[in-house]
């Protein structure tokens, strides 16, 4: 067995005996299959880890970058209940379309609203509109952009609000500064920032699993 495919089996083994992911989580990546997305949804214990840290958080408004098929999506809708809201922004209107049914489906639609577009311009008119903030944000867009939509989330968010970052290792490539992959570039330039930004507490890991090698950074703003 390959290191691989124990990394798959782990994550297995561990949603099975902690996640409950129902019908509606399981429909969610059936359909985004079968309209042809890329399969690069959370796995069922990160869609579970993001539920339990916005419920920590006491997260009743999240914003979410990179919807998919709404897969993490929905685990973020159900942590902010009924009386929260999760606005979440896609740039493929295809893929938000996928997701809205996944959301109307798992019962949520109600509390989420897709924002079609860049995310960069999406991001910078909700700053300008003024917004409540937003208690915790979840950065998984492109990753060339990242240190922008962090720069951008800060305007959006308070004392005490959460930044998660996805897909910030990069399977290992991350530590390669001579690298030109614009993903890796991206994600050196967003974690650079979360550790200069005196704003910022923060720390990343390392993750593997059924999405490989890779990690996600955590930060709180001060």
């Amino acid at each position: 067995m390959d290191t691989g495919e124990q990394w798959s089996d782990v994550d297995d083994y561990l949603a099975g005996e902690l996640v409950t992911e129902d019908e509606a989580l399981v429909a969610a990546r059936a359909l985004g299959r079968e309209r042809g997305l890329p399969p690069i949804e959370v796995a069922p214990n990160q869609g579970a880890f993001l539920a339990l840290v916005a419920r920590m958080a006491g997260a009743r408004r999240v914003l979410e970058l990179g919807t998919l098929a709404g897969y993490s999506t929905i685990w973020l809708a159900r942590a902010v209940g009924a009386e929260g809201h999760v606005t979440t922004v896609e740039l493929d209107p295809r893929h938000a379309e996928v997701a809205r049914e996944n959301l109307d489906h798992a019962g949520v639609g109600d509390r989420v609203r897709i924002q079609v577009g860049p995310a960069l311009d999406v991001l910078a008119e909700l700053a300008d509109a003024a917004h409540e903030p937003y208690d915790l944000v979840f950065i998984d867009a492109d990753k060339a952009n990242m240190a922008a939509y962090l720069e951008l989330a800060l305007r959006l968010t308070r004392s005490g609000s959460v930044v998660v970052g996805d897909n910030v290792v990069r399977r290992g490539a991350v530590v390669d500064s001579s690298s030109d992959d614009p993903s890796v570039r991206g994600a050196r330039a967003f974690l650079r920032a979360l550790g200069a930004d005196p704003r910022l507490e923060a720390t990343a890991l390392q993750t593997v699993g059924s999405k490989g090698w890779d990690g996600f950074a955590i930060a709180r703003v001060r």
